[in-house]
């Protein structure tokens, strides 16, 4: 049994307490190589905490919603090892498009031994039900990029440059899955093509903005209270 990791029913008082958390990433891990032949499935879970030397229910009690659970901890677990993966002093020099670049880039590097994990858990969110998830996980990984990237912005900006950045990370993530230039070229290629014209959209509408206002009467402008 790896250290540090007990059973939910063996544990004792006097030992430390339990990490879920570290469970769960722990599992996911141990069934990533499993995925590509078995799929997302609970029975892919537990075999994956038997291969941990752990009790085979340990998969449910800690992924009580199954495979949608696992994918969704999987997604947040890789959007922390990205921030990590771009915490360096050469990170830091980068103007803010390199940024958006190099962390989107190692997002899908981090998973890059894993395409066939990811198209599956890409196939089992595409049903309308898991809409509102799917959403969630791509808002908060572009989030975690534009973090990376030093973005401060509160205002409408704020929304755009995800929402932008959204499209460009999904078609990008596409793209890769059927990449198969040498260390992924094509894909590379593609990424920086697409955040060139998305990156100029914000900038196009700042200077419409700027243009525009003082035509627009004081009532109708951004910051006023309704009358």
């Amino acid at each position: 049994m790896p250290p540090g990791i007990e059973p939910l029913d063996r544990a004792a008082p006097d030992r430390p307490a339990f990490d879920r958390d570290a469970v769960r990433t722990q599992i996911v891990d141990a069934a990533l190589p499993h995925v590509p032949f078995d799929g997302w499935k609970d029975a892919t879970l537990a075999q994956a905490a038997r291969d941990l030397g752990l009790d085979k229910v340990t998969a449910l009690r800690v992924f009580p919603g199954g495979a949608i659970d696992a994918i969704r901890h999987w997604s947040e677990v890789t959007d922390r090892r990205m921030v990590a993966a771009c915490a360096d002093p050469a990170f830091l020099q980068k103007r803010t498009r390199a940024k958006v670049a190099r962390a989107v880039r190692a997002r899908l590097e981090l998973v890059g031994a894993h395409r066939e994990a990811v198209r599956r858990a890409l196939a089992l969110l595409a049903p309308p039900v898991h809409a509102g998830l799917s959403a969630r996980l791509v808002w908060r990984t572009v989030d975690a990029i534009w973090y990376l990237a030093g973005d401060s912005a509160t205002d409408f900006n704020y929304y755009t440059k995800r929402g932008l950045l959204a499209g460009v990370y999904g078609a990008t993530l596409l793209t890769w899955l059927d990449d198969r230039s040498p260390g992924f070229t094509e894909t590379w290629s593609f990424l920086d093509r697409r955040l060139d014209d998305a990156l100029r959209i914000p900038r196009l509408m700042a200077d419409a903005t700027r243009w525009v206002t003082p035509f627009v009467p004081g009532f109708l402008r951004p910051g006023r209270p309704a009358r």
